[in-house]
């Protein structure tokens, strides 16, 4: 089963996007296994940067305004391929001032879900929506229409 982290700075301050995120979880845990790490907000982007840094494994997609912007299905496409080479994945969420450079660097993609800024809590819910897209398209299921 593959192994997929999401790192995120901030906590779900709003019950509802702990909700969301819960229910997403849950739809997650037939097709991966999810960890997702709370990293606290800190003074800066480089002290955000060097708890970012540590948690790191695998292969590494941040999510940037900047970064490659893709279909739902080259998402899935995407995941199936780390998923077929056995990879362990992690996303990367910054937090309301963005990402450090150092992270960005550190990434082996960076991927954009539109050229929107999006904020970090919603943010989180639509990368589990799309994460569980992409599953239910490789699986040949009928969500994704």
């Amino acid at each position: 089963m593959m192994k997929v982290n999401v790192v995120c700075v901030g906590k779900l301050k709003e019950s509802y996007w702990r909700e969301a995120c819960a229910e997403y979880e849950k739809r997650l845990s037939r097709f991966c296994k999810l960890e997702i790490r709370e990293l606290a907000e800190r003074a800066s982007l480089k002290e955000e940067a060097a708890d970012i840094l540590k948690n790191l494994r695998g292969h590494v997609l941040v999510l940037a305004v900047e970064g490659r912007e893709m279909s739902s299905e080259e998402f899935a496409a995407s995941i199936k391929k780390l998923q077929d080479e056995g990879r362990e994945t992690t996303f990367v969420i910054g937090s309301s001032c963005g990402l450090g450079g150092e992270v960005k660097r550190a990434a082996d993609e960076k991927i954009s879900f539109s050229k929107l800024t999006f904020p970090h809590q919603m943010f989180r819910v639509v990368l589990l929506e799309q994460l569980y897209r992409a599953f239910m398209i490789n699986a040949g299921a009928e969500y994704h229409k």
